[in-house]
């Protein structure tokens, strides 16, 4: 299998653990899912797909001489991420706005009931070994530590939201390297590059004002659906499409589902105001502070660079907002 991806270029595929894995119906799904939630009718021309991201996770780790196992249990990651991505930690009470973690909270159960453990032990591996995140720190890790999760996501956001050069990407990708199960930049100047870049992606959209309305927006949207029985917590492990056409049919006769709708697909105007809001909104902030190679040991870039650990510092916390809808 020959696959083109944006961000790694061009690479062969031919291992059937992972071509089998590939071609499951669990990983076909999430090319239905936005990576973003529904970032569309915010950021026009940036759409694209957790599959897209999960591959390229798996690419990630491989590039980086990754044991097999690891990116099998990366490029499976994702599978119990829900339409509309983070949107669903405003929408299922099980979710959480502050921590965005709903689809961890039920990734072992939810891929246990899946096709996954059985291709998984077809080609003799263990599938609660792969399933134990603690086994794979190059996978993932929490922040502020880089990951092949984030380093991917954020690359691939780059690219799509930013126009990012290749060799901008290439760059960042040349300077780093894998030390004793941790992603560690060459230098220091390529380390603080990239915790500048994570930053403005933080900033402009991860947990910027568009992110916060958008996931309030959809998920109150999602909410009200599934409070009406206009869909169902299963319908949630389908895809975006399907979902849409399922509440569109109530648009007509549900005129608050109709409000949620126009106001996520902006078709009603908001601000940013604590004295007069109608909803207070909690968006997760990413932000990372790299190891890197600096004078003979490794150190984070906050160790270094003091004015960065203030911005660090600043920047890590909860983002919150206080929108109102000018409906």
């Amino acid at each position: 299998m020959i696959y083109e991806d944006r961000i790694y270029g061009t690479f062969e595929i031919n291992e059937p653990i992972i071509l089998d894995l590939i071609n499951s119906p669990s990983l076909q799904r999430l090319k239905g899912i936005d990576q973003a939630g529904y970032f569309e009718p915010h950021f026009p021309g940036t759409a694209h797909t957790r599959f897209g991201h999960s591959l390229g996770v798996y690419i990630l780790l491989r590039k980086y001489s990754a044991p097999i196992e690891e990116q099998i249990a990366g490029l499976i990651h994702d599978v119990s991420h829900t339409v509309f991505s983070h949107c669903a930690d405003y929408a299922l009470d099980a979710g959480s706005e502050k921590k965005h973690d709903y689809q961890d909270s039920i990734f072992i159960d939810f891929v246990k009931k899946t096709e996954i453990p059985a291709i998984i032990e077809k080609y003799n591996f263990d599938p609660n070994y792969i399933l134990d995140e603690k086994n794979f720190p190059l996978k993932e890790k929490e922040l502020p530590d880089l990951c092949a999760d984030r380093i991917d996501y954020s690359l691939r956001t780059a690219a799509f939201f930013m126009d990012m050069k290749q060799t901008d990407i290439e760059s960042i990708l040349n300077d780093l390297t894998v030390e004793d199960q941790n992603w560690v930049f060459k230098n220091f100047e390529g380390a603080k590059k990239y915790a500048d870049l994570f930053l403005k992606l933080n900033t402009d959209y991860y947990a910027g004002l568009s992110s916060a309305v958008m996931l309030k927006t959809v998920g109150d949207y999602l909410r009200h659906g599934l409070l009406k029985n206009y869909i169902t917590e299963k319908d949630f492990h389908t895809t975006d499409k399907e979902v849409l056409s399922k509440l569109s049919q109530y648009h007509s006769r549900d005129e608050k589902l109709k409000l949620f709708f126009d106001r996520m697909n902006l078709e009603t105007g908001f601000r940013n105001d604590s004295k007069d809001y109608t909803v207070h909104v909690f968006c997760k902030s990413r932000v990372v502070d790299p190891l890197c190679k600096y004078e003979g040991g490794i150190k984070r870039v906050s160790d270094i660079d003091k004015k960065w650990k203030k911005t660090f510092e600043k920047e890590s916390k909860l983002k919150e907002y206080f929108i109102k809808f000018l409906d």
